[in-house]
């Protein structure tokens, strides 16, 4: 028997051995042909299907999944927990009391994420059956999308949308090119221009497609959109020829098919392995602040619970010490019951105390919370003034649980390019061997109306450097990625590119690269088209002249440049050249590079973005072995980036220098407005840009990050290669030391004018030097300390030349310093992802660099001036909100349960329960739910414009100040105050008792029958009448809605206990509170102790407010109060830095003209008025 052992061999390393290449790469047979005998071993690989699945559940798993995750959080596991032991041992509550709350909230969420779930579905399912052409034995047949497998050969028509990841093969272009835009993958409307491989480009029939013998071996499927690597083996006469791939080649699912008619293509990556379903992966989970406090608090609560627990359970065995009290003669032990050991007997009746005080651990609060999140982050959604009408886009959140981070920030770190800048380039001027151009006012292609002719600065080169300028000329034409977009179609020839404006455009990924085709424009030579692998452009004779584009190296931000090699008409090869200075200039080997240098850094210095462009002349013998080098880095499978860089680093050498351009990147409206609001309200303001130095600084004193005054401490290269590293940090470090006296600037206030203002710049270059690890016996060890010490001292801080990896570097750096503060980072690029992500707050700018940063982001903003509103009101608002509802739900719930515990010490620690079944289970829920989730979504302590009128007060609540322990413990020694007022006042007026004629237990006090449901009920009712009113003197903004939920909730509670104990329910089997509530309210007695307890109950709360207010103020209260007197005017007319300082009596005029504004009071301010101006 014959058996090719070579095949043997390949498929028992591959398989067994676990061979590289199996690992890394993978074989697609296009049209799934064998590959010809001989040629290599035909191993056909498992793919997944089409099938893209967003959804999280199936039909079968939704129950047990959706369990599983609720059941990770530590409230809701307890819950269960304590439910089980209701079921299992004899417990003093229903199980219903425990289970009926966990159900609800169990329920509502599973329903919540199911309907999510099903929408996601629903979406699926319309992708999956989307219908797809594919060639099959020469014709074109209709299949659902989802049936699609790797190595089809599909056929897609313009503005269709790509359905999986595919490799163009042929298009119906000439030159095997095709148009896309990939809006929907990074948000980038221009049109991108792919290429066919040469060998099958001409391929224009399906019976032509279906004769392609070929296979493509590429790489493993990575979510980079703009990395592919791979090759394609075409059989011709059983021999293969090995062409590279590219991401050129690489149409990506989701992109759309523009300016061409149809294009055959072959499915390389499917269903979940496409790179768009790779991005969709979710990112890591960020908690805020607040969500930690109530973690650290709902230990402690827990810490409690235990502790009354073992307290009930050691006094429950001390009391039936006494034979007496242990066994009383109406409630003899089972003979089962007195054989049980003691400690099995001890350890039952922790549990049933454990479930009998369960209810301080709030489980219904986990829901408020997110409901309060999800409902809130729609009046961001909904904010009118944060609308963008040129983009026409709104603000978006895509991560709801963040919002009350926003008011928490202490660092911001954005980006300067499309963030604070507009992304939006105008031309101003290039330089050209010392002589310098400056065309009429250009900004993306539109001539501005005072535009008056060309203004030639410096006198007119003589003919020898006339040569050169049309070289630079010609060189800025050819050099670039722009497209041009036609309107005007006469036979099938686009014509009217130079009759005028209106019938073309330039479209590029990158506005510079428009900007300077542009001003070449204006300056006489125009950019016409690429046709058929020929640039033509147009001089100043109105020649058209003709280039084969021989190669393209492309941008990266490693190299910084990109570079062509064109082949001119008379035969001379080119290499065009432009790119950063810092990568040109040690590149150049001759031109006047002084004169240029001196020109590029007095731009740089007035803000604008400049390049510099230079050129090689190549030989015959030079192009062949450039070639040879471009052939082989890009036919390696592995390590192709770094191949390439190399071949790029030799081809791109012994340039000559021609000269460089400048262009404008405007600042954007209220850019410095915005940055200067932030400083104001004590949040540190960082710049992180690729942009050279002298650029970035300019930029920031334009938007007032840096001022005239500011000392700029320089930490770059220039400054290390004079001093060593070590000398430089150290003498920073003394220098803003020496000024501030061994504080950091969070200490003091960053406005104050006695200390010196100091501004950092460091570049990429610098801040590698600083993070990398420190040698054993060496001294930098403690750089970053270092470094971080110099920040801290410093009111800005511009870090240039950053690479993406190195933003994020510096946000984790700043985040686990010593004090933790909350960072915010803020871009538009893809470069600024890696630093969206690693902040505690994300934000997108929807910019111009595409929606990457707007995808992978927390919340998107239309421009960077919406910044300032998102933190300085949203943020604030939401974290007021949250704080109080997080105080106010442990509060309500120690008032709720602390009588419980007290009540156990009159009846014997019998495990006797104070309230009703209905009273537990429903006192979360709907009693007291309602008031406190609108407080937390409508409540406006001080008033919009106020809150953008001086920022200063987002310093009231930095560092998480009304969640720190003295205000919980505070409102936990509150609830335990009013829980005893409650608990001992209703038991006074018990206190004397006597039996009536027909046997009825009575009180002397109230005429009124009584029992222990009577009491608990009267403790109840106190108890729901106080934390209401509580939550009311709370309210500062006040609607028809607030009254209606607030009075509303209050008499739901009325009517439902007067249902609960009026009506003789079928259902229950015995009903102990029939009548109680009714018997009670027929007491006036009753009434006036429910009145005075309430009273009792928040008078002292009252007391310490007023007087707070009255002697120690803060900013907040202050402006509360003149708030008040202005009748809500205050915003209007008021300067606000007069609050800062305690007010005067005698400069407040209450202007009783004004109409009393009824929406917004609260009366703990009006006392404190009153007694602070009587006091003054």
């Amino acid at each position: 028997m014959g058996m090719d052992f070579s095949t043997l061999r390949t498929l028992i390393s591959r398989y067994c051995v676990g061979e590289e290449n199996w690992v890394d790469s993978r074989t697609i047979y296009i049209g799934h042909k064998e590959p010809p005998p001989g040629t290599e071993a035909f191993i056909q690989q498992r793919f997944p299907d089409n099938r893209i699945v967003s959804s999280k559940y199936t039909f079968w798993n939704f129950i047990p999944k959706n369990m599983f995750e609720q059941f990770r959080r530590v409230a809701n596991f307890y819950f269960l927990i304590i439910f089980l032991v209701q079921l299992i041992i004899d417990t003093p509550t229903s199980p219903v009391t425990s289970g009926l709350p966990l159900f609800f909230v169990i329920t509502v969420t599973a329903i919540k994420q199911g309907y999510e779930d099903w929408l996601r579905h629903k979406a699926d399912n319309a992708v999956n059956q989307c219908p797809v052409h594919v060639v099959q034995h020469g014709k074109v047949t209709r299949k659902q999308s989802r049936k699609l497998r790797v190595g089809d050969v599909v056929l897609v028509k313009e503005d269709e949308t790509f359905p999986c990841d595919l490799v163009l093969l042929a298009s119906s272009r000439d030159d095997g090119t095709c148009f896309v835009t990939t809006a929907s993958l990074d948000g980038e409307s221009s049109h991108k221009t792919y290429y066919a491989v040469q060998d099958t480009k001409a391929y224009n029939t399906e019976k032509e497609v279906d004769t392609i013998h070929a296979t493509i071996e590429c790489e493993q499927p990575q979510p980079d959109l703009y990395k592919f690597v791979g090759r394609i083996n075409i059989y011709m006469n059983n021999e293969p020829v090995a062409r590279p791939l590219g991401s050129e080649n690489l149409l990506l699912r989701g992109a759309t098919l523009k300016n061409t008619e149809y294009i055959y293509a072959v499915a390389i990556y499917t269903g979940m392995e496409t790179k768009m379903a790779l991005n969709y992966q979710s990112k890591s989970q960020k908690r805020s602040a607040v969500e930690k406090s109530m973690n650290a608090y709902l230990v402690v609560y827990l810490c409690i619970l235990i502790s009354k627990a073992v307290i009930n359970t050691a006094l429950k065995y001390v009391w039936q010490s006494d034979p007496n009290r242990d066994e009383p003669f109406y409630n003899q032990r089972t003979e089962a019951e007195r054989q049980r050991h003691i400690l099995i007997r001890a350890f039952t009746d922790f549990l049933a105390f454990m479930v009998l005080f369960n209810y301080i651990i709030p489980v219904s609060m986990y829901v408020t919370v997110e409901m309060q999140k999800f409902l809130g982050s729609y009046f961001i959604m909904w904010d009118d003034e944060m609308f963008d009408e040129e983009l026409g886009e709104r603000a978006v959140v895509n991560t709801s649980d963040l919002n009350e981070e926003l008011g928490q920030v202490e660092y911001v770190f954005t980006d300067k390019t499309g963030t604070l800048t507009e992304n939006n380039m105008e031309f101003i001027e290039c330089c050209v061997d010392g002589h310098i151009y400056v065309p009429h006012a250009i900004c993306n292609g539109q001539v501005m109306p005072d535009a008056a002719g060309m203004d030639m600065i410096d006198s007119s080169p003589g003919p020898e450097a006339r040569e050169h300028e049309e070289l630079f000329f010609r060189a800025l034409c050819l050099c670039h990625t722009v497209q041009v977009k036609e309107e005007e179609t006469v036979d099938g020839i686009k014509h009217g590119i130079h009759q005028g404006k209106s019938t073309s455009f330039y479209i590029s990924s990158s506005p510079d690269e428009v900007a300077l085709v542009e001003g070449m424009k204006r300056l006489g030579f125009t950019y016409l088209r690429l046709n058929d692998g020929q640039m033509e452009i147009l001089n100043r004779e109105n020649e058209v002249e003709k280039f084969d584009l021989l190669d393209v190296l492309t941008f990266d931000s490693v190299r910084r440049r990109m570079s062509v090699i064109v082949r001119a008409s008379t035969g001379e090869v080119y290499l065009f050249c432009k790119g950063a200075d810092s990568s040109i200039f040690p590149r150049v080997i001759s031109g006047k590079v002084d004169q240029v240098r001196a020109r590029v850094e007095q731009n740089a210095v007035e803000g604008l973005r400049t390049l510099c462009v230079a050129y090689r002349r190549l030989s015959p013998d030079q192009y062949q072995e450039v070639c040879q080098l471009l052939s082989r880095a890009r036919l390696a499978l592995q390590d192709r980036d770094k191949r390439l860089a190399e071949a790029y680093d030799l081809i791109e050498k012994d340039l000559i220098l021609l000269g460089a351009t400048a262009v404008e990147d405007r600042l954007q409206e209220k850019a410095a407005d915005t940055i200067e609001s932030l400083h104001k309200a004590g949040i540190k303001v960082w710049v992180l840009t690729g942009d050279k130095m002298e650029t970035a600084a300019a930029t920031c004193y334009a938007s007032k990050l840096f001022h005239r005054n500011t000392q700029i401490l320089e930490l770059t290269t220039k400054r290390t290669e004079e001093q060593s590293l070590h000398d430089v940090l150290f003498d920073l470090s003394r220098t803003v030391l020496r000024q501030h006296g061994g504080m950091t600037r969070d200490t003091f206030s960053g406005l104050s004018g006695d200390c010196t203002d100091y501004g950092l710049i460091i570049d990429g270059a610098t801040l590698t030097a600083v993070m990398r690890p420190g040698q054993e016996g060496s001294n930098s060890g403690n750089y970053k300390e270092k470094f971080l010490e110099i920040c801290r001292n410093c009111s800005a801080v511009l870090c240039c030349r950053m690479a993406p990896l190195q933003k994020a570097q510096i946000v984790k750096l700043i985040k686990a310093s010593e004090e933790h503060p909350i960072t915010l980072a803020i871009g538009d690029g893809a470069n600024d992802v890696s630093m969206i992500l690693e902040a505690h707050v994300g934000i997108g700018v929807m910019g111009k660099e595409g929606r990457q940063a707007v995808r992978n982001s927390d919340y998107a903003i239309p421009k960077f001036k919406h910044l300032k509103k998102m933190l300085l009101v949203h943020g604030h608002y939401y974290y007021i909100r949250i704080s109080e509802l997080v105080q106010y739900f442990f509060y309500k719930n120690v008032c709720f349960i602390f009588p419980q515990f007290l009540y156990q010490f009159f009846c014997g620690f019998s495990q006797q329960p104070l309230y009703d079944t209905a009273y537990l289970t429903l006192y979360n829920i709907s009693f007291t739910s309602l008031p406190i989730l609108l407080y937390s979504l409508m409540e406006q302590h001080i008033n919009m414009d106020i809150l953008k009128k001086d920022p200063c007060l987002y310093r009231d609540i930095a560092k998480n100040s009304l969640l720190r322990w003295p205000s919980f413990i505070y409102w936990t020694v509150l609830g335990v105050y009013d829980a005893i007022v409650m608990f001992f006042g209703a038991y006074f007026l018990f206190d004397n008792t006597t039996f009536t004629s027909n046997g009825q237990l009575m009180t002397t006090n109230t005429q009124m029958m009584f029992g222990n449901w009577t009491f608990g009920t009267l403790v109840f009712t106190v108890l729901v009448f106080t934390v209401t009113f509580k939550l009311a003197l709370d309210t500062h903004y006040w609607t028809w809605i607030n009254h209606f939920v607030i009075w509303g909730s209050l008499i739901f509670f009325v009517v439902f206990s007067l249902l609960w104990g009026g009506i003789i329910w079928p259902f229950l089997n015995y009903q102990r509170m029939y009548y109680v509530f009714m018997q009670m309210l027929s007491s006036g007695p009753a009434w006036f102790s429910i009145i005075l307890l309430i009273t009792a109950s928040l008078l002292p709360d009252v007391l310490k407010k007023v007087i707070w207010r009255a002697l120690w103020p803060t900013t907040t209260e202050r402006i509360q109060n003149a708030d008040k007197l202005y009748k809500g005017q205050l915003s209007e007319f008021t300067p606000l830095a007069s609050l800062h300082a305690p007010p005067k009596a005698n400069s407040q005029r209450r202007g009783s003209e004004n109409q009393r504004n009824p929406r917004r009071t609260n009366w703990c301010c009006l006392c404190a008025n009153m007694l602070s101006r009587n006091t003054a």
